[in-house]
């Protein structure tokens, strides 16, 4: 029975340490603190992507916005539905997800990417050199 309960406790514990980052997510908007969008993470082939699926837009704003500011092939597409995060790549030692990017929609910039869980948040990183800024982003559910 002890031995039962012992590996039952680290079983929970590793779930608790391992938390994935699939799932659904409220972007905040770092200036104003108002949510922005709701982006959902997934896995495909090992990798992991993210796509908005939803916005938070204020009166007066495009409801339904395309991404004027891409340089790349999303440029004149539609920001719902849009894939954001690119290529991540878990790295187990780290417990983060990295080695891909990210887009910000509203400038259309790419940066290089690093993901990873901190007390159920998801924390954002997004690097151009030397230079970085990290945002949090929180558990979405409709509502």
């Amino acid at each position: 029975m002890k031995i039962a309960l012992s590996l039952i406790s680290l079983f929970l514990a590793s779930l608790l340490y391992s938390q994935s980052i699939v799932g659904t997510w409220k972007t905040i908007d770092d200036e104003s603190g108002k949510p922005r969008s709701v982006v959902d993470i997934y896995e495909k082939d090992g990798r992991y992507y993210g796509k908005i699926i939803k916005l938070f837009r204020e009166p007066g704003e495009d409801p339904d916005p395309v991404c004027e500011e891409c340089e790349d092939h999303r440029k004149g597409k539609k920001v719902i539905g849009m894939e954001i995060i690119s290529d991540m790549k878990y790295d187990k030692g780290d417990e983060e997800y990295r080695k891909g990017e990210i887009l910000d929609p509203e400038n259309g910039n790419i940066y290089d990417c690093k993901l990873w869980i901190e007390e159920g948040k998801l924390k954002v990183r997004g690097y151009l050199l030397f230079f970085y800024r990290t945002q949090t982003w929180l558990p979405y559910t409709e509502g």
